[in-house]
């Protein structure tokens, strides 16, 4: 089915308004427009901070696993003009749940103080755990707008607590589906919605608190827009959405503009389902551009996954739009003006579009990294220096459950996996290591909130040295974490894009490796084995996922694909577990690197001597262990390496380096 997002909008410029020409279209002036612009951005990330600041689950406390979002009325089009910093992943879905919800259950069948819900990934994109609260605000017995909190629930039912595993194979499996329906009627709790929720999700003790934070929030959010409204008026206020989302579709109009017309396309995939590795997912994207418009077309693209690995035309949507925006609109708020044009064509019942019951969809946001990815790889092809490297591409998510020793449960949700890994490099600047991914502005949790909550000891956290794409600005470095678990645990890891490297290079620049997950058992006698980080602590570890030489367990290009799902991932109490991410590709020719960042890099320990001779043509003398301040180039010797090297082509390069630094 072909999804055309909107038309083009026939106006004239905004800049090309003069100030009767803006008040004519908008219902207020420049500045107004511009004050209630930026009233937008603070009411999302103030609804944000009333959950951040009061949440009991550590997904949401830890992880801003949330989104905010302001909606215009219908009779606008629902209009969006800002979403809030976090997971964009869910703050881009909301712009369509919103519209869904409200036309499935009626606008005319809410009233003020009403909260309503839904979960449905094919209505709302995301997966069963995000519950998407939004409610109307009235003025004078008319919705105005909508205050809307898209946030991760602890648990939703299902076969699995916390519900991270890619072995659901039907919705049945996947939890408990809500379709629109009140949470809260005028200010009152409705009590059937609250009791078929609870009746049905794992931790209500967690899930309780939270949602009637949600709630509070929501009522902050819509005393904001009363307060906006109260002091600069309904056609102020509704004109300045417009003006929003007009502004980020000029924005975006202005960087295609300056693209060629053309065919660009790439393809990227996922290494297997929860079923067996039998088989690849692979999501194929064509993008056209042809004068103001851009067509991103999926066609080819395989056929939904057997398992929970699924998405949905919401994540695809979200995914180009993400895109599009970190090539053409790198300021402003994430809006609904930023799809007015652009189309996207997406076939029914692939791996981005499944269908129910059997496309059950849960790990959404891998399929939203792919999409991402392809996108990226398709318009490196036009973007020339404005291309973006790979980032490592995969969320690296981990969860563990098991019991006290008093015979209570406990969970730990998305903390000690390889949920925080690099970025990929781009015309600016090195990347960042330790981030999430592109497509989630989430945090690292600390250390201390993981050890409170779960019986675990955290023994690392660091980047491995030598893993970060080559290039003139090179990629972000592999993050390793080591975690030891005091009781016995059964654990889901989730590791899907390691038979490739997801860290592709740009402009020259080289791909970062790809990583794996590691357990080392404690000894015969129940005592922790804490392996080191050089090249050979890898052997004595049981590999759990990754491309891994069959000796010394290392990743390689050509080593053995380790399945990461249908196999015993239980651990004794006193085992280490061991997550490494990809890492983030290179950009540039690496040869034209700065002698002194290279210098700063081994001074530092993210490059080793040797790295920084064979990679980018540098001679570092001193000791960066036991003198690091006295690291010096040796200028001469890397002007002639460099002309050596620049001759060779590149033929006498080394392959590339595995972990810990090792060749």
């Amino acid at each position: 089915m072909t999804h055309t997002l909107s038309e083009p909008s026939a106006a004239p410029r905004i800049r090309d308004l003069d100030d009767e020409a803006f008040a004519a279209a908008y219902g207020c002036d420049r500045y107004t427009a511009t004050v209630l612009g930026t009233r937008f951005d603070y009411l999302v990330e103030h609804m944000s901070a009333r959950l951040l600041t009061a949440a009991f689950s550590p997904v949401l406390r830890d992880f801003y696993d949330l989104a905010c979002t302001v909606t215009g009325p219908p009779e606008l089009g629902y209009p969006v003009p800002a979403a809030s910093n976090g997971i964009v992943l869910m703050a881009a879905t909301t712009i369509d749940a919103v519209p869904n919800m409200v036309r499935e259950f009626g606008a005319e069948n809410l009233g003020p103080g009403d909260v309503l819900i839904a979960n449905d990934p094919v209505r709302t994109g995301n997966h069963n755990n995000d519950l998407v609260f939004t409610r109307p605000v009235f003025v004078d017995g008319v919705i105005v707008a909508f205050v809307t909190l898209n946030a991760h629930q602890l648990d939703m039912g299902g076969t699995v607590p916390g519900g991270f595993s890619a072995t659901k194979q039907n919705v049945f499996e996947n939890g408990l589906v809500l379709s629109p329906r009140l949470l809260m009627k005028n200010g009152e709790p409705v009590r059937e919605s609250w009791s078929v929720i609870f009746d049905n999700v794992r931790m209500v003790d967690v899930l309780l608190p939270d949602m009637q934070t949600v709630c509070s929030s929501l009522e902050l959010g819509e005393s904001i827009v009363r307060e906006s409204i109260e002091r600069y008026g309904l056609a102020a206020f509704h004109g300045a959405m417009r003006y929003a989302c007009d502004a980020a579709a000029e924005r975006l109009d202005g960087g295609l503009a300056a693209l060629p017309d053309g065919t660009w396309s790439a393809i990227e995939g996922i290494d297997c389902d929860g079923v067996d590795d039998t088989e690849r997912y692979d999501v194929h994207v064509t993008v056209h551009k042809r004068g103001s418009r851009l067509e991103v077309d999926l066609s080819g693209t395989s056929r939904q996954a057997r398992s929970s690995v699924n998405a949905t035309v919401w994540e695809v949507k979200t995914a180009v739009g993400i895109a599009l925006k970190y090539f053409f609109d790198r300021q402003g708020r994430f809006s609904s003006g930023l799809f007015r044009n652009i189309d996207i064509v997406i076939p029914e019942g692939t791996v981005v579009s499944a269908m129910p019951p059997d496309g059950a969809v849960f790990l959404y946001f891998e399929q939203s990294q792919v999409i991402f990815s392809a996108v990226l790889q398709a318009l490196q092809q036009v973007m020339g220096e404005d291309a973006i490297a790979g980032d490592h591409g995969g969320t690296g998510l981990h969860t563990a459950f098991g019991r006290h020793p008093d015979g209570t449960p406990w969970v730990s949700a998305m903390q000690c996996g390889g949920e925080i890994g690099p970025y990929g490099a781009n015309r600016f600047g090195d990347a960042d290591t330790q981030c999430m991914s592109y497509l989630a502005n989430g945090i690292a949790p600390t250390v201390e909130s993981i050890e409170t909550s779960s019986p675990v000891v955290m023994l690392r956290h660091e980047p491995v040295p030598d893993t970060g794409g080559a290039g003139t600005h090179r990629g972000g470095h592999a993050m390793l974490k080591d975690t030891l678990w005091l009781t016995d645990a059964a654990h889901s890891t989730i590791e899907l894009r390691n038979k490739r490297p997801a860290g592709f290079g740009v402009a020259g620049g080289h791909a970062g490796p790809t990583g794996g997950v590691w357990l080392f058992p404690p000894d015969d006698e129940g005592r922790a084995r804490v392996p080191g980080t050089s090249a050979d602590a890898y052997a004595s570890g049981e590999p759990w996922a990754g491309v891994l030489d069959p000796v010394s367990h290392l990743p390689s290009p050509e080593g053995e694909y380790h399945y990461p799902f249908h196999k015993d991932t239980t651990s004794r109490a006193q085992s280490v577990l061991r997550y490494v991410t990809s890492a983030g590709g290179g950009w540039g020719d690496p040869f034209e690197r700065d002698p002194e960042k290279v210098r700063v890099d081994v001074r530092d320990g993210y490059v080793t001597p040797t790295f920084a001779r064979e990679r980018y043509g540098v001679v570092v003398t001193g000791d960066p262990e036991e003198d690091p301040e006295g690291v010096a180039v040796d200028e001469a010797a890397t002007a002639a390496l460099r002309t050596q090297l620049a001759r060779a082509g590149g033929e006498d390069l080394p392959p590339a380096p595995t972990e810990g630094g090792a060749e």
